[in-house]
């Protein structure tokens, strides 16, 4: 059986809870590989509704759940998210859950930075959710972070709280804040400690026992391709690699370990926060599918930008994501249009390209060329079968295939897990 990597090929927002978790009740462990707990999954289980930020999304069935190396922790978030899963009846324990104790922290002093700079960014605002992840990353690739396994060791942190403050207090200065209160911050960091050293672990050691047992590993991305930090619409974009590669490096399993890689898409397009937006519908369409689709944050709440799919955006997020297959979700809140439209390239400055560019002035002016083709009156709502779709809801998942030049593996017609129309099995070679 093959493994399987599951990452966003828009902006996140595609739904990749429902499919998450559909695939984790066939997987024997669910790994967490980027992002922080700015990444929102809503799962349905029957009559539970489960709302995860950090925890990977086969906890709640009991999988194996692993957060990688990859992740930065804010320790407090993970406590506050166990506890409200515990109260949900879900039990979270040592043989279910781990964390590599090479991943970075998010500290509350992150968190102030990264509100003190957004505050000031003033037209450069990135429209980050506040949560401390991006001074996290600087701080991990700054060579100054402190990571779980300094947990065990916070009477020996002198050192390292040398190179964080000496870097942040600078920061702090030129914003008028006063330095960072080590003694407090050792003293939080003392109290979160044992809740979770409990889960720590070398676990890129547990996974390669995992899959030497032959055992089906899935990998949980968060947000989507189009926010890399590399490939996305750079600056507004988070701080991590979000393509299916970071697999490997953000879990200690090499790339070959990464299997099947499974794109999520939206029949449409949404975006949350600041950055270009080719197909953005500012009208009562735009405003119509927001409504259907119940396009909110959740982690944020925040209302999410609604447009028409962008077949140039989504091949090139599979082409750099190496995409095996998609799952086309949220096809039921384009049913009742007279007609749909379908981006298919670009015009900036005269030309027609067929790619999205790398410069941010470039890519708020290329203007949409469209194909539009006919909707469907009736509902694919809850529809398991290619039969109870109707036909011109099939014609717009073919053309959505051939235009993104990659082939549909699943369609979601609901939130709920049964309601999938599954077309190729991930998890079979």
């Amino acid at each position: 059986m093959a493994n399987v990597t599951v990452i966003g090929a828009q902006w996140g927002d595609e739904g990749k809870g429902k499919i998450v978790d559909w695939l984790a009740s066939r997987a024997d462990a669910v790994v967490r590989f980027q992002g922080g707990h700015n990444a929102g999954h809503t799962l349905v289980v029957g009559e539970q509704v489960y709302k995860l930020s950090l925890l990977p999304s086969g906890i709640v069935t009991g999988t194996l759940s692993i957060i990688g190396n990859g992740v930065v922790l804010d320790p407090w978030a993970l406590k506050a998210e166990v506890e409200k899963l515990e109260g949900q009846g879900v039990s979270i324990t040592t043989e279910n859950f781990a964390i590599a104790d090479n991943c970075p922290l998010i500290l509350p002093v992150h968190r102030e930075l990264d509100g003190l700079r957004e505050g000031a960014a003033g037209s450069g605002k990135i429209g980050t959710t506040g949560r401390g992840i991006g001074p996290a990353y600087e701080d991990k690739v700054g060579r100054r972070a402190i990571r779980v396994c300094d947990l065990a060791h916070l009477d020996h942190l002198e050192p390292q709280l040398d190179r964080l403050c000496a870097h942040h207090d600078a920061l702090r200065a030129g914003f008028g804040e006063p330095p960072i209160d080590r003694a407090g911050l050792i003293e939080a960091l003392r109290e979160i400690a044992p809740f979770v050293l409990q889960y720590a672990q070398p676990v890129w050691k547990r996974l390669k026992k995992v899959r030497k047992a032959g055992a089906r590993i899935l990998f949980e991305g968060a947000q989507g391709v189009l926010l890399d930090v590399d490939h996305g619409t750079y600056p507004f974009v988070t701080s991590s690699n979000t393509v299916s590669g970071t697999a490997a490096s953000g879990s200690g399993l090499g790339p070959s370990a990464t299997g099947f890689v499974l794109g999520i898409v939206k029949a449409y397009t949404t975006r949350v926060g600041s950055g270009p937006f080719p197909t953005e519908l500012e009208d009562d369409t735009g405003q119509r599918l927001g409504e259907r689709g119940h396009e909110f944050g959740t982690v944020t709440g925040r209302k999410r930008r609604c447009g028409w799919f962008d077949a140039v955006l989504v091949r090139q997020s599979c082409a750099i994501s190496g995409v095996t297959g998609i799952a086309l979700t949220k096809l039921d809140v384009l049913d009742g249009f007279e007609t749909i439209k379908v981006c298919t390239g670009y015009r900036l400055n005269g030309k027609v390209l067929d790619y999205f560019p790398s410069h941010a002035a470039d890519q708020a002016a290329v203007e949409p060329i469209y194909e539009e083709m006919q909707g469907w009156q009736e509902t694919t709502a809850g529809a398991r079968s290619w039969a109870d779709l109707p036909a011109q809801a099939i014609k717009y998942i073919q053309r959505v295939q051939e235009l993104i030049e990659t082939p549909v593996a699943l369609v979601s017609t609901s939130p709920e897990r049964e309601d999938t129309i599954l077309v190729r099995d991930p998890f079979q070679d």
